[in-house]
């Protein structure tokens, strides 16, 4: 029987995959934290050998009518945004796929009243979401295998907790241990234009309110609390915030995990960081010794 045995909401920002040197530019000198967080956790979880396959739940990518999960055996290409050619230009990526793991996800869509359809076609598109996570998670570690399911446009918060379910079911019918990535933004309103490289510093003061601010703030107090209930209770508020994919990689993952009986204490790698206005974070939650959903620990801190 197949385990979710570790699982994170992680930030993605194009300026991970920018040289050292221009990293410094833009941040007054300094490394910005979401790079060394991203080693650290890679030295801490990534390069283990207790997991076969990585699940990413990219915001990036969203699709219509469906689910989608990629089922290709092996993808491997050289990625350039169109968002920002410029600095993700022609970034080779190298990893296995999981095809059995995707087609057992989609086994359970009817179970679960939704849609989910397994693709392995070799120019199915990839997303930044993805590469600048595997990048520090996943380069050089060629034995694991990495799977990637997009958000749907069309679905709304019950949707996304179902395509979580379905996960969750998908790992249990296989052998397989996983973990899983929510890859995606807190609050999520960039600075206009003209306005935007006044802002480039990854100084939470640079966050596009101060409201947003604190709204990104209080969850991840709630994340290191293990209060996903109080996450996914205040939902409605929080997209007044413009949440990345209105959260939707989140949700996901919270349907992987239990949902509001999912007590898993964050630990933070890095510090809370504004990327041109939006709130970024590295949380990961390893799973508690009696399962994600045992008795909080109401003292829990990372």
């Amino acid at each position: 029987m197949g385990e979710i045995v570790g699982a994170g909401l992680l930030a993605h920002v194009p300026t991970i995959v920018l040289p050292e040197s221009t990293r410094r530019e833009l941040n007054e000198g300094k490394e910005i934290t979401l790079v060394t967080g991203l080693r650290e956790l890679r030295r801490d979880v990534f390069e283990r050998d207790d997991y076969d396959t990585v699940v990413v739940l990219d915001s990036h990518w969203a699709t219509t009518v469906e689910f989608v999960v990629t089922a290709q055996a092996r993808r491997a290409g050289l990625y350039t945004s169109e968002e920002l050619p410029r600095g993700m230009c022609r970034m080779p990526y190298d990893f296995p796929g999981d095809p059995e793991l995707a087609r057992n996800v989609a086994s359970f869509a009817g179970r679960h009243g939704t849609w989910i359809t397994p693709i392995d076609d070799e120019y199915l598109p990839i997303y930044y979401a993805t590469t600048n996570l595997w990048k520090y998670l996943g380069e050089g570690l060629p034995a694991k295998r990495w799977v990637s399911i997009g958000v749907c446009q069309t679905g709304d918060m019950e949707d996304h907790l179902r395509l979580g379910r379905a996960l969750a079911d998908g790992v249990a019918a296989t052998d397989r241990r996983v973990l899983v990535i929510a890859s995606g933004a807190l609050s999520h309103t960039f600075w206009p234009l003209r306005e935007l490289r006044d802002h480039e510093s990854s100084d939470p003061r640079h966050v596009f309110t101060p409201e947003a601010r604190a709204a990104d703030l209080r969850r991840i107090e709630w994340f290191r609390q293990g209060r996903h209930d109080e996450v996914l209770r205040t939902m409605p508020e929080f997209r007044t915030y413009k949440p990345e994919a209105r959260f939707h990689h989140y949700v996901m993952l919270a349907g992987a995990l239990g949902e509001e009986r999912c007590t898993a204490p964050a630990r933070q790698y890095g510090e809370y960081e504004n990327s041109v206005g939006t709130g970024q974070a590295l949380l990961w939650f390893d799973r508690p010794s009696g399962g994600w959903t045992a008795p909080r620990q109401e003292n829990a801190h990372a």
